[in-house]
């Protein structure tokens, strides 16, 4: 199996011989602007020092500031975030956003660390890179690990070096200047498209069976907005495995379990089944939200789901992609389905930089404007051009970035 650097560079590729570009296009756009790589020590509470690795690649900044998530989890290395920095300059572009791409990380296992652990551990990762990063220069998130409290920290210690400056992160509380709706802006995009995919194919939302594989903030946020929509979920799954109820889960009753005990372990709402067993299930619907690489090609035959809608970042290789291709399962790519926390972000952004607050409708109303837009542009290219979904999606984010290259000049 690739690793997640070299699948986005096979994405890539097609893409780019679809629209024919030169090879030094080709370079310029795939080599990052800048890579860099920390060492965080810190004391524990035990009175131990302990030196954490942290990453932050600057991947392209031709249409705008960088933008990319930070996330803390013991996987974390360098292959991973530039391939997920490079995805973000395509995401950006494909929903029209004024950003590049970037991302971060902290190799580290955050339930072994106590609160005060990991906020010494931000505090000091923003020392180390507060110069290179800002509003105007790369504006980091929340992802895997970290949250909107973990933005916080991070905003406060950065204006410790540049005074006053909200925009220089997103994904921050409410009381911190963040953006109503930014919680649950990527998985009210994933619902928001899911839809947008079924009307395609004269299908609603309306008694679709769906299953979703992870149940973090995306899969919860997905879940809850699709079964409002009347979609039947009928499995969800996170660490502790997968629930499944052929009648329909009640997410509302998932929810809140999973809020009160921390996990859907011991979750009565449906009988237990594997995570794998979850991605083989014959639904309409197959949302993968939780890690990258899960659809494999050990597990592409598996899948029974007439549409995929990638939630999490890369959880297609690119293997699986071909068999799913042939077998005429419709998938929905990442740099398009999960991008709604990315546009909620440039919301927050924005309000920021205006010191202006919108209400919660507004949030949604121009969430939901961004995301249909993005996806009717995706879906004409594919039908013009005779191409995949993915491959529309990249074929559109590649040109936008490279005209802007071009016209900005080298």
């Amino acid at each position: 199996m690739k690793n997640a650097f070299e699948a986005a560079g096979q994405y890539f590729e097609e893409a780019a011989s679809v629209m024919d570009l030169s090879p030094n296009m080709k370079k310029l756009l795939l080599t990052p602007e800048r890579e860099l790589k920390v060492q965080v020590a810190m004391k524990l509470d035990n009175g131990n020092i302990a030196t954490f690795v942290g990453y932050r690649i600057q991947h392209n900044s031709a249409r705008g500031p960088m933008k990319g998530g930070l996330r803390y989890h013991h996987e974390v290395d360098s292959d991973e975030v530039l391939a997920l920095a490079s995805l973000m300059t395509w995401k950006t572009a494909v929903v029209d956003l004024p950003y590049g791409g970037a991302k971060g990380g902290i190799n580290v296992r955050p339930k072994d660390l106590s609160t005060d652990e990991l906020e010494r551990l931000t505090r000091k990762f923003v020392d180390e890179l507060h110069d290179v990063i800002g509003p105007d220069k790369d504006i980091p998130a929340p992802d895997m690990g970290t949250n909107a409290q973990v933005m916080a920290w991070f905003m406060n210690q950065y204006e410790k070096f540049h005074g006053f400056n909200p925009a220089c992160v997103t994904g921050k509380p409410a009381e911190l200047y963040g953006a109503e709706g930014r919680e649950e802006a990527t998985g009210r995009g994933v619902g928001i498209l899911t839809q947008a995919l079924l009307r395609k194919y004269q299908r609603t939302a309306e008694g679709a069976t769906i299953a979703i594989q992870g149940f973090g903030n995306v899969g919860t946020f997905t879940a809850d907005y699709l079964s409002r929509a009347g979609a039947k979920i009928i499995a969800i799954s996170d660490v502790s495995g997968a629930i499944l109820n052929r009648d329909g889960i009640d997410v509302a009753a998932a929810l809140a379990y999973a809020k009160t005990n921390g996990s859907l372990s011991g979750f009565s709402g449906g009988e237990r089944l594997s995570n794998e067993g979850l991605l083989a299930l014959d639904v309409d619907v197959l949302i993968p939200a939780a890690l990258g690489g899960v659809l494999t090609e050990e597990n592409a035959n598996d899948v029974r789901a007439k549409f995929i809608i990638e939630a999490a970042n890369g959880p297609t290789t690119p293997e699986a992609d071909m068999i799913f291709r042939k077998r005429e399962i419709v998938v929905l790519p990442d740099i398009l389905a999960n991008a709604g926390g990315v546009t909620v972000s440039y919301f927050e952004w924005v309000q920021n930089q205006q010191y202006f607050r919108w209400d919660l409708e507004r949030v949604r109303e121009e969430l939901e404007k961004t995301m249909s837009r993005s996806f009717d542009k995706v879906w004409s290219l594919a039908v013009e051009k005779r191409i995949h979904l993915r491959t529309a999606a990249y074929l559109l984010g590649i040109g936008r970035v490279g005209r802007a290259t071009v016209l900005g000049g080298i």
